[in-house]
């Protein structure tokens, strides 16, 4: 089991940041790749980036590209989400997702429990 709890959530005005973390327990972090989700409301989940488990790849979704990067720190056992240029339509719970290293589809098997992100305009 792993055991994944976000934090850096909050209000922000359209074209500020924000940075979230994620800090995992339980297993050999350097086993999972990492990814942030984020839910609106009414919205189905949707996937905002990955990061492999050793953060030679990373991988975005086109909605936020060249405004969002995810980094992790292996030794803090911690994956990062710094957010520039926030929008409106960037509102929603984000979660922290780890996808342990095996053959075949990246399968997210562990979620955080989310922290909400709110961009006025």
């Amino acid at each position: 089991q792993v055991q994944l709890v976000e934090s850096g959530g909050g209000l922000v005005q359209a074209g500020g940041s924000l940075r979230l973390s994620c800090v995992a327990s339980g297993r050999t972090f350097n086993n999972y790749d990492m990814a942030w989700f984020r839910q609106a409301p009414g919205k189905e989940r949707e996937f905002v980036a990955h990061i492999t488990w050793s953060a030679i790849g990373t991988y975005y979704a086109d909605s936020v590209k060249g405004r969002f990067t995810i980094s992790r720190d292996n030794a803090k056992n911690t994956v990062y989400l710094q957010m520039n240029s926030l929008k409106p339509g960037d509102t929603a719970i984000y979660y922290c997702a780890a996808a342990p290293l095996r053959a075949g589809a990246t399968r997210y098997d562990y979620w955080g429990q989310g922290t909400q992100v709110t961009v006025s305009s």
